[in-house]
């Protein structure tokens, strides 16, 4: 892949809320920001599109509530033909941190976090997606 440059031309109120994004994300220049934005929208799309992507559901729950970790797993065990790995951790006596790594069409793994994300006892889920190509 070679870097090509080019000349963007943009109107005051988008140049500003480029910046904004720019500062809000850490960003180190403009150019990175179009980057990511193009990236993000790329994603987008083939998410859309139900193209094969990869990423990682991640989950952080009280595992003393309910029966999180076994309706993971039964869960888990459904849809092994997309899932590539996990990795579970203690992040306190009470709280486990368990990240997913996957990789299949975006529906698919969008059914999958969904299942997953709303299991009572499931504090915070969410799905990370990117293009594998």
């Amino acid at each position: 892949m070679s870097l090509v440059r080019f000349g963007v031309g943009l109107d005051e109120d988008i140049l500003k809320a480029l910046d904004s994004y720019v500062i809000e994300n850490n960003l180190p220049s403009r150019s990175q920001a179009i980057r990511h934005l193009v990236e993000k929208h790329l994603v987008d799309k083939k998410w859309q599109c139900n193209n094969i992507v990869a990423g990682a559901v991640v989950l952080l729950y009280d595992h003393h509530k309910g029966d999180v970790t076994t309706k993971s797993n039964d869960i888990q065990h459904q849809y092994f033909d997309v899932i590539l790995s996990s990795q579970h951790f203690h992040l306190s006596h009470d709280n486990c941190l368990e990240i997913i790594a996957v990789k299949g069409t975006a529906n698919r793994l969008t059914e999958l976090s969904d299942k997953l994300i709303g299991i009572k006892g499931i504090i915070h889920g969410k799905l990370v997606m990117s293009r594998t190509e």
